[in-house]
């Protein structure tokens, strides 16, 4: 339990390549439980003069191995996830909570399109992996570890909080620039609907390649 709070299980809602991504509520929430990031539509965008760096060239494709985040305290081992029998992308377990989800089936990241890196908000009991992922802001650096021994670096440059009711998943999901590396990382966010057992909506943080080094 976190600062007295009860958590819930995490509900997922996510459009990709034309399959829903849902994942299941296992068990009862308390009444009026919220993720981290609240509201039906938030943006951070990018803070007026905030310069970033140029995007680097896309990578030969790799498997994601790890995904590093330190300014929020994310180290995490990344794990391909194929589609459960309901042909949805099947999210880590909760017994993993600080396991990173990959869609293996996608773009590896690094390569040129849009990754996709899913995680739990929070358990039954505790914060899960991307709890603190609403705070990411535009700048911050993402460093995702390879099957390559390459460390692919990503920049931030939007973070959202999107309804899950109404929205634009090609827009959401897709890449924001034809032929450049990007990555989506997303968890839920919003409010926790405990008759509907899901949040009220996703964390959507995007972010681009700007650098490649070796794993040390």
């Amino acid at each position: 339990m976190s600062s007295g709070r009860a958590l819930t299980g995490t509900a997922w809602a996510v459009l990709l390549l034309g399959l829903w991504f849902w994942g299941k509520d296992g068990a009862e929430g308390p009444s009026g439980a919220s993720a981290p990031a609240t509201g039906d539509i938030a943006a951070v965008g990018r803070p007026l003069g905030l310069p970033l760096p140029p995007a680097h060239d896309p990578l030969a494709p790799a498997e994601p191995r790890r995904v590093e985040i330190p300014s929020i305290g994310v180290s995490a081992p990344v794990v391909a996830r194929g589609l459960d029998r309901d042909g949805a992308i099947d999210p880590p377990p909760y017994e993993l909570p600080g396991t990173v989800g990959w869609y293996g089936s996608g773009t590896r990241p690094g390569a040129s399109g849009a990754a996709l890196l899913v995680g739990h908000v929070d358990t039954q009991t505790r914060p899960a992996v991307f709890y603190g992922l609403s705070t990411a802001r535009p700048g911050t650096t993402v460093a995702v570890t390879r099957s390559d021994g390459s460390v692919a670096e990503f920049t931030v440059d939007d973070v959202r909080v999107v309804p899950r009711e109404g929205f634009d998943a090609g827009r959401a999901y897709g890449p924001h620039l034809p032929g450049r590396s990007e990555l989506r990382l997303i968890t839920c966010g919003g409010t926790f609907d405990k008759e509907a057992g899901a949040y009220t909506a996703n964390v959507i943080v995007s972010a681009y390649l700007t650098g490649t080094r070796a794993r040390g």
